[in-house]
């Protein structure tokens, strides 16, 4: 019997046994069954109660300490060079009061905001050093839900040595 050149049966083989190696991963490998879908829940078998419940031990009628004021003081503060005014201090208070209940700071855009219960009036105090303390009055009472103020900022006049106040 006359045999194959070797080099012949050497690339016979290579292709035969990869075959062969394919069909034992074929046939020895169960086929993969898909996954059950998860059933999905009902509402009402969540296990987050809802946003506006209340909480275990508090009663429905106590929400005044979960309720947001409903009025907002809105302002925009500038400089003398009608300049937006970025970092400004604003405090808020009651009419007639001496300590302040509200503060916050302008932003980037020298625009703040704060909201109050409404009702009563309300004293928006606004200071930055080197210029002059800026002090305007908002009533929070009636139909209106938001006041809007523009507070242009003063600078400080400096009195040289010398010169009389």
């Amino acid at each position: 019997m006359k045999g194959l050149p070797l080099s012949g049966a050497r690339s016979l083989i290579f292709p035969a046994l990869f075959l062969a190696g394919w069909l034992c991963l074929c046939v020895a490998t169960p086929a993969q069954q898909p996954q059950q879908p998860v059933p999905p829940v009902p509402p009402e078998q969540t296990t987050a109660p809802p946003q506006n419940a209340p909480r275990t031990g508090e009663s429905s009628t106590n929400k005044t300490s979960s309720k947001i004021p409903p009025f907002v003081i809105l302002g925009t503060v500038f400089d003398e060079k009608a300049m937006a005014y970025p970092g400004v201090q604003v405090r808020v208070r009651l009419k007639g009061e001496k300590k302040f209940k509200w503060d916050t700071y302008t932003n980037s855009r020298g625009e703040f905001a704060v909201r109050v219960p409404e009702g009563p009036d309300y004293e928006v105090f606004v200071h930055v050093k080197h210029f002059q303390d800026v002090s305007q009055f908002v009533s929070a009472k009636g139909a209106v839900i938001q006041q809007q103020l523009s507070i242009k900022m003063q600078p400080v006049s400096q009195v040289k040595a010398g010169e009389k106040k």
